[in-house]
């Protein structure tokens, strides 16, 4: 789903924010998919050393939320905001590595978009499964 040109806009974009402290890395993909790494360091893990849920949710919402910017094209009067994120914690991660976000569109409208996000361990476990869902909020009357 995303080219190598939006991974490196992305990656620009996130200098000094949240994903870059999370160490979150966009990967392309040619197929229906949006996908991003993450190692597990300190930063997000819990007090005895897993994945914490909080920076599960947090992969989810940034995931699609960069799915959503694809579908839009990138268009800068299209504004990304996530409205609802809601994610099942079904295994605990390793201590250490990394895991892997992938996002599948399920639904796109104009104005919202909705998606499911499965993180997954270096091994392919499925440790955390997302709905998210997105508002699109157009800047210009044009694309109203």
């Amino acid at each position: 789903m995303l080219t190598q040109q939006e991974c490196d806009i992305v990656h620009e974009r996130m200098h000094g924010t949240m994903v870059e402290a999370m160490q979150m890395r966009f990967l392309p993909s040619d197929d229906e998919y949006a996908r991003c790494e993450m190692p597990i360091t300190p930063t997000v893990r819990q007090y005895f050393g897993i994945l914490h849920g909080g920076a599960s949710l947090a992969l989810a919402e940034t995931l699609a939320g960069v799915g959503s910017l694809h579908v839009i094209g990138f268009n800068p009067d299209g504004l990304i905001c996530g409205t609802e994120v809601s994610g099942t914690h079904l295994q605990m991660s390793d201590t250490e590595g990394k895991v892997y976000g992938r996002a599948r569109l399920l639904h796109a409208a104009h104005s919202t978009h909705v998606w499911n996000v499965e993180i997954l361990g270096e091994d392919g476990r499925l440790i955390s499964a997302e709905r998210v869902t997105n508002r699109i909020l157009w800047q210009n009357k044009n694309n109203s």
